[in-house]
């Protein structure tokens, strides 16, 4: 798998722990066919177990850069995947605009025809708003 596969994968696990499921190894092996020792898997489960353990932190980031929006008021897709954009982008190893494009991408393919829209505007801001501070 590569990053963009990575991160898509890991989008999908933080999304069922959203919903109330544990993204555990049934899901991993069984529903998204990811093996223990595949290529980028260790990536993966970094952004998924770094999303699940900052999430107020990343939410709380994240609800100053809405504009007129809640964290509550997102769909659990959208959500999804802006924490796992806003933790990529808190740990700066990978250049702001490529996390952005990529959760673009995720946004176009698994949300609505405006999300993609949304989310772009939303991380743009976040990104600006950090390297300013």
């Amino acid at each position: 798998m590569d990053r963009s596969t990575a991160r898509a994968q890991a989008m999908k696990l933080i999304y069922e722990w959203e919903m109330g499921g544990d993204g555990g190894e049934e899901t991993r092996l069984n529903l998204l066919e990811i093996k223990p020792d595949e290529r980028e898997a260790d990536f993966m489960n970094a952004l998924v177990d770094g999303v699940r353990e900052h999430a107020d932190e990343i939410d709380a980031t994240l609800t100053k850069y809405l504009r007129d929006w809640t964290v509550e008021r997102l769909t659990r897709v959208d959500l999804a995947i802006l924490r796992l954009a806003a933790y990529e982008l808190s740990l700066g190893k990978t250049p702001a605009s490529v996390v952005i494009n990529e959760a673009v991408e995720l946004a176009n393919q698994f949300s609505t025809d405006k999300a993609g829209a949304f989310v772009n505007g939303v991380l743009g801001n976040l990104a600006r708003g950090t390297a300013e501070a």
